[in-house]
C-alpha cells in the first residue's frame, strides 16, 4: 500500500470518524512524506521514526520476542510503504496537553502503534541480538504505565518538534535511549534489524520524523 493511500486512510479514521474538533485548528492535516518542507509534529500526529544512519522504520507487528519478555516485538524495517510502521504521538496520562499541541524539548511523550494500539515500550530485559534493553509494544487503549514514557530530546538549538529534525528517545524508567544498528533477525523477522535501548548516547540513537499525517498546531483559546 502507498504511504500516500495511507495517509488518505489514516486521515479518514482519525478525523472523520467523530470526535475530532476541526474549530481548534487553522488548517487541515497534513499528509507528508520523507521529502516534505517541514511540518510541526503536534500531539495526535501519527508518523513514521525513521533511524538516521540505517534509514529503516520503527517496526511492530503481532508477533510476540521468543525470549525476555515475550511482549510485542518491535523491529527496524527497511521498506517505507507499510503501514506496521505508524505511530501516534501522545501525551502521558496526566498529561494537560492537547490534541495539535506542539511538542517541545524535554516532553515526555507517548507512542501508540497505529495498528495493534499498543504502546512503545521498555524495561530491563535484555534484546534478541544484543542483549541491550529490550523495547517492545505493551499495553493498550486502557492500560499504558511509565514503562511507556520517553523525554523527547531534540538536537540542536531548536525548541519544538519538527519533521526531520534529528532527535532522541531517552526511556524514562530505564535511561536507555531508542536505538537500533545492522544486527538483523535472520528468521521470523528475517531482514528487520534490531530496535533497543542503550544507555550511551551515540549516533544509533538518532531519529527523524518522517512520513505521516501531521496535525496543524491547535489555536490557543
Amino acid at each position: 500500500m502507498s504511504s500516500g493511500f495511507f495517509g488518505i486512510a489514516i486521515y479518514v479514521f482519525l478525523f472523520m470518524g467523530g470526535g475530532f474538533d476541526f474549530n481548534a485548528f487553522s488548517s487541515s492535516p497534513k499528509t507528508a512524506s520523507a521529502a516534505s518542507s517541514e511540518l510541526s509534529v503536534t500531539y495526535g500526529s501519527v508518523l513514521k521514526l525513521m533511524h538516521e544512519k540505517t534509514k529503516f522504520r520503527l517496526h511492530s507487528h503481532d508477533v510476540p520476542y521468543g525470549s525476555g519478555s515475550g511482549q510485542q516485538s518491535v523491529t527496524g524495517y527497511p521498506n517505507v510503504d507499510d503501514a506496521n510502521s505508524y505511530w501516534i504521538v501522545r501525551p502521558t496520562v496526566d498529561s494537560s496537553e492537547k490534541q495539535g499541541d506542539p511538542i517541545k524539548s524535554g516532553s515526555l511523550i507517548r507512542l501508540q502503534h497505529m495498528k495493534t494500539r499498543k504502546w512503545l515500550h521498555s524495561h530491563l530485559h535484555a534484546s534478541p541480538i544484543s542483549g541491550n534493553l529490550e523495547v517492545s509494544c505493551f499495553g493498550g487503549e486502557q492500560e499504558s504505565d511509565t514503562g511507556d514514557y520517553w523525554r523527547l530530546m531534540i538536537e540542536g538549538s531548536e525548541i519544538t518538534w519538527k519533521q526531520d529534525q534529528k532527535i532522541r528517545l531517552q526511556h524514562v524508567d530505564t535511561g536507555g535511549y531508542l536505538h537500533s544498528h545492522n544486527k538483523k533477525y535472520q528468521r521470523i523477522a528475517g531482514g528487520q534489524q534490531e530496535v533497543c535501548g542503550v544507555k550511551e548516547k551515540n549516533k544509533d540513537n538518532i531519529w527523524l520524523a518522517a512520513e505521516g499525517v501531521y496535525l496543524p498546531v491547535r489555536e490557543s483559546k
